[in-house]
């Protein structure tokens, strides 16, 4: 892998398209892995709890996480922590959002 990458958000968003699949990982180092991920509006969130801690950054849209029951609006520009295991969710989507999302990497997989 060279020394570093730069990745720009539209062609990402044009990769994860292509694909048709609401994750797409872009990144994956030993200790870091990223990816898009995109949920049109009305959508049901299908994640489950993860074993890694995660950072969303809202790219675009607005919708509602749920950590441990506890609901935070997001919208373009909000920044979401969510810690290993925690149980969380989207919802109440009403413009698509699409999250860039970092992963803590301890072995496990995303999604």
């Amino acid at each position: 892998m060279p020394a570093g990458q730069v990745f720009e958000i539209a062609e990402l968003i044009a990769q994860q398209k292509e694909r048709e699949e609401l994750w797409f990982e872009f990144l994956r180092v030993p200790r870091l892995y990223s990816g898009l991920y995109v949920l049109p509006a009305g959508t049901k969130d299908p994640q489950q709890p993860h074993a890694d801690d995660e950072v969303y950054y809202v790219v675009k849209g607005r919708g509602v996480i749920q950590v441990e029951g506890t609901d935070m609006p997001v919208q373009e520009g909000s920044v979401a922590y969510v810690p290993a295991d925690a149980k969380h969710h989207f919802h109440s989507i009403t413009e698509d959002l699409t999250l860039l999302v970092f992963f803590e990497a301890s072995g496990s997989s995303a999604e």
